[in-house]
């Protein structure tokens, strides 16, 4: 079991955004862009799959993971708020987030569907955003020349992405998901999530002028497919979501803890939501 701390970021997300606030790079700033715009929407979906996983398991084994859902629940539901005030000024920069309606659509039906492939999805993209924050949390350089709220905003996501990443994970294993399946919605995430990504942020690159600039798709070729970029350093963790027998915990987050122990004059803890998460 996690202990899962919610924690308030002491950050100022009404102050506008400058339209390239990735350092002045367009394509990081419309990859990241594009990852936020999935947020509300996806985080709302994980919420609600890992509640409805939690109540249709049995009463003994709910137990010992009811004040984890209930963190987990916490942390994800501060990401979807903070998210949607960065994303808020997206819009005012005319970018149109083509992602949530089409994720809204393709989820739906899941709400009347066996729990464990609601939770099965989120496990999938637990993984994903928890090699990212790793990678990340590596290459902070990536941020160096945003400001500093930003820097603190994406980091500190990160840091609670890869400290809450098996909370789905056990959940499925609890409700006796299957390897083959685990296996199946993770191929199938793995292509809508690409796809997803890809589509997002050559339509903001083609709203924000930036598209057909030689400079925009250098820099996006160094940052995905570079010595260090995030496909090259990445791919070893993703394939081990395939591999029998994983869980989240062998590929292990030290620069998680070790962000939350060195920034926490960034955040307040403020414990578990007032209203627990499990019984909603």
């Amino acid at each position: 079991m996690t202990e899962l701390v919610v924690r308030r970021l002491l950050v100022d997300m009404q102050a506008p955004l400058d339209r390239h606030w990735c350092g002045g790079d367009a394509f990081k700033t419309a990859f990241f862009n594009a990852l936020s715009m999935s947020f509300p929407v996806g985080e709302q979906f994980f919420m609600d799959s890992v509640r409805r996983g939690f109540k249709a398991l049995p009463a003994e084994k709910q137990g010992p993971l009811a004040a984890e859902i209930q963190g987990f629940v916490g942390q994800e539901a501060t990401h979807r708020r903070l998210h949607s005030l960065f994303n808020a000024h997206l819009s005012r920069h005319g970018l149109v987030n083509a992602w949530e309606p089409k994720a809204l659509k393709r989820l739906a039906p899941l709400a009347e569907a066996d729990p464990r492939h609601g939770v099965a999805i989120t496990a999938a993209n637990e993984h994903f955003t928890a090699i990212f924050a790793d990678w990340l949390l590596a290459h902070p350089e990536v941020l160096a020349d945003s400001e500093e709220r930003l820097k603190s905003l994406w980091l500190w996501h990160c840091a609670e992405e890869a400290e809450h990443k098996s909370t789905a994970f056990d959940v499925y294993r609890a409700l006796d998901g299957s390897e083959a399946w685990r296996k199946t919605w993770f191929r199938r995430v793995t292509l809508i999530f690409l796809a997803d990504t890809l589509s997002q942020t050559v339509d903001n690159l083609r709203r924000d002028g930036s598209l057909w600039r030689w400079r925009t798709w250098v820099s996006g070729a160094r940052f995905l497919l570079g010595r260090h970029g995030l496909i090259t350093e990445t791919f070893s963790a993703w394939r081990q979501y395939l591999r029998t027998g994983f869980h989240p915990n062998d590929l292990p987050s030290p620069l998680s803890q070790a962000w939350l122990t060195h920034n926490r004059d960034r955040y307040t803890p403020v414990g578990a939501p007032r209203h627990d998460p499990t019984t909603s």
